[in-house]
């Protein structure tokens, strides 16, 4: 038989437990046996094989969504049943049926200052403890405060205890465990000192002073009347509990114990420990508010921090790498709208970077310190699709447990990057076009509008113009959001960019990879910079990364490691008897060769050599003009 003391009880096969079982079925941390003032609660930690409550011929498994269950003496535990293995414990609750004999009792409402002929004294002890509490904003420094006062106040006691709920939200009170915060001792020279050992909460009184909402005053303890064990136990001569509250909820009990003394209260303490409880349970309340406020400010530091730092670290390992014309013209516009509130559409054929220039346009904004939020728009899940950009309240729908911020809200001072704008669905693109319009936003289930100031970013791979004549994109939030286009060329348009992206990239992968490569060969460079390139910066970035994982360290790339339909391209370099020269100059060799072959194979049509090479007869015209050929 084991005697437990402490509110909070571990049992499990650590030897950290306060139940230590050796079982090999038991899980480390398998279970919990926490006080409450029904008598003890137990919950399974997550245990492996099951936790059991035997309860005559009931057996009551805690699993699933019962996790946690009121035990009773007489119940039995069975831990890890794996047939006959399991480990039984069985439950003796000293104070299970014990009843306490009330001498005096209190309401809450009948609380009031005592009647004493030292009144001036007692006033002074009551506002010098008042101040000592209220100079306290940590909970832990309140409640000591509290039980000091409370010893001052009653210079019979020995000892003051004070216990708050667990769960201290609003209609937690039936099932919420009371805990022992702190216990404070007189020591020998009469002041206020931490206690030698373990100090129980006499469970009977608090039950009483919960139950009654009343201070209660309970008288010698080892009188006839008074048939507590937990009483006798103690050694109390006499305790008084006081509930501390807020509005109509409880939020402790303040007892005050006489132990191993005889010792008899009186009424004029219940009365001065109510005045003392009125002000503490203010303080106590604030307390527990700051604590809560202080975490949630933590954890939403910890949060902005951690997003900040990814989009940061994103931002600054994937740079806008080109010095051709293409980009230059780019940036240049990119300078010209990057302080703006101006909707900005990007335009792209897919992996040519537009989110990259758009989380360009943030962090070169004066938005960077906020957050930069990025949503596809074809991932937005269907039963789901005004909740994931607007919001929703708690209870807005089924499944709605709690309430969720929407990306507008989150994304509130910063700038909000949505891909794949064409694939919004219609209905959502109506509310978004409301948010551009008046600035504010309503979550689901929500009765009020929230402003929001958010610079919102859209990218799209497809033409919106024909989306808007086809009618699956709307007109007037086509026009919304185009206010300033900014068009990504392709990697094909800017092929100068393609040996410092490559470099970019080598240097990249070979540190991640941890392999040190040497380089690419000139031969590498030229395929890969008269290659296509469908995929893009994408394709690229992918052959690279790919390269550093072929190659053998301290090597030079070359081009027998590219791909299949990269190494195409450098048969054509071959048949094309590129001359010595610039990287530029060498490319164009290529590119007229390729040029004046498919004119040859289609008759010199344009038209039709133009769709072969998967051009506009524009953008052939153009082509031939710059290479000089008539």
């Amino acid at each position: 038989m084991l005697e437990l003391t402490a509110e909070s009880v571990g049992i499990g096969r650590a030897p950290s437990n306060a139940l230590h079982l050796d079982d090999l079925h038991v899980s480390a941390e398998h279970a919990r046996l926490r006080a409450h003032q029904d008598g003890a609660e137990l919950e399974d930690l997550g245990s492996t094989n099951g936790t059991w409550v035997v309860r005559g011929d009931e057996r009551i498994s805690l699993s699933g969504e019962r996790r946690s269950l009121l035990v009773a003496g007489g119940d039995v535990i069975e831990l890890g049943s794996m047939g006959d293995e399991a480990t039984r414990v069985r439950v003796v609750l000293a104070d299970d049926d014990g009843e306490i004999e009330v001498m005096a009792l209190r309401p809450l409402g009948e609380l009031g200052l005592p009647a004493a002929e030292d009144a001036y004294a007692l006033l002074k002890r009551l506002l010098a403890a008042q101040r000592a509490i209220g100079t306290s904003e940590d909970l832990d420094q309140v409640v000591t405060q509290v039980a000091d006062a409370a010893l001052e106040l009653v210079p019979k006691a020995t000892h003051a205890t004070v216990a708050l709920r667990e769960d201290e939200s609003p209609g937690a009170e039936a099932t919420s465990t009371l805990v022992a915060v702190v216990t404070r001792a007189r020591g020998r020279d009469g002041r206020p000192t931490a206690p030698a050992g373990p100090v129980p909460v006499t469970r009977s009184v608090a039950r009483k002073v919960l139950e009654q909402r009343a201070a209660v005053l309970a008288a010698d303890a080892s009188g006839a009347g008074l048939s507590s064990e937990s009483l006798l136990g103690a050694s109390i001569r006499s305790t008084i509990g006081v509930p501390l509250w807020k509005g109509e909820r409880i939020l402790g009990v303040l007892q005050v114990d006489s132990r191993g003394a005889p010792a008899l209260f009186e009424t004029s303490d219940v009365d001065s420990l109510g005045v003392l409880a009125a002000s503490a349970s203010l303080a106590v309340a604030n307390a527990r508010l700051i604590r809560r406020l202080l975490a949630a400010e933590q954890q939403l530091k910890k949060e902005n921090q951690f997003l900040k730092g990814r989009e940061r670290a994103r931002s600054g390992e994937v740079r806008l790498i080109g010095d051709s014309r293409a980009m230059s013209d780019l940036l240049f516009k990119l300078d010209k709208v990057v302080d703006t509130r101006v909707s900005v559409l990007i335009e792209g054929e897919t992996g040519a970077g537009k989110e990259l220039i758009a989380s360009a346009l943030h962090y070169r904004s004066k938005r960077r310190d906020k957050l930069f939020v990025a949503q596809n728009c074809a991932a937005f899940p269907e039963n789901l699709l005004e909740s994931e950009p607007f919001g929703h309240k708690r209870g807005a729908f089924t499944g709605a447990t709690e309430e969720k911020k929407g990306l507008f809200e989150i994304a509130d001072g910063g700038t909000l990057f949505l891909d794949e704008i064409g694939e919004m669905p219609l209905p959502l693109q109506a509310k978004l076009l409301r948010v551009l319009q008046e600035g504010e936003i309503r979550p689901i289930g929500g009765t009020q509008v929230k402003t929001v100031n958010v610079r919102i970013v859209a990218a799209t791979n497809r033409n919106l113009e024909q989306e808007v004549a086809a009618g699956r994109f709307r007109e007037d939030l086509y026009y919304r959001l185009k206010v300033f286009p900014i068009r990504v060329p392709p990697l094909r348009e800017r092929r100068e960019d393609i040996p410092l992206l490559a470099q970019y990239f080598l240097e990249r992968y070979t540190r991640e990879i941890g392999k040190p490569i040497a380089g690419i060969s000139q031969e590498a460079l030229e395929a890969l910079a008269s290659y296509d390139w469908p995929g893009n910066v994408r394709e690229l970035e992918n052959e690279v990364q790919r390269l550093v994982i072929q190659a053998e360290p301290g090597v030079i790339v070359g081009v027998e490691l590219l791909s299949p339909e990269l190494r195409k391209v450098e048969g054509v370099i071959s048949e094309a008897g590129a001359a010595k020269g610039s990287l530029k100059d060498r490319v164009e060799q290529v590119e007229k060769f390729i040029l004046l072959e498919v004119l040859r194979e289609h008759g010199n049509n344009k038209t039709s050599a133009a769709k072969a090479l998967g051009i506009t007869r524009e953008g052939l015209h153009k082509k031939l003009k710059q290479l000089g050929i008539g």
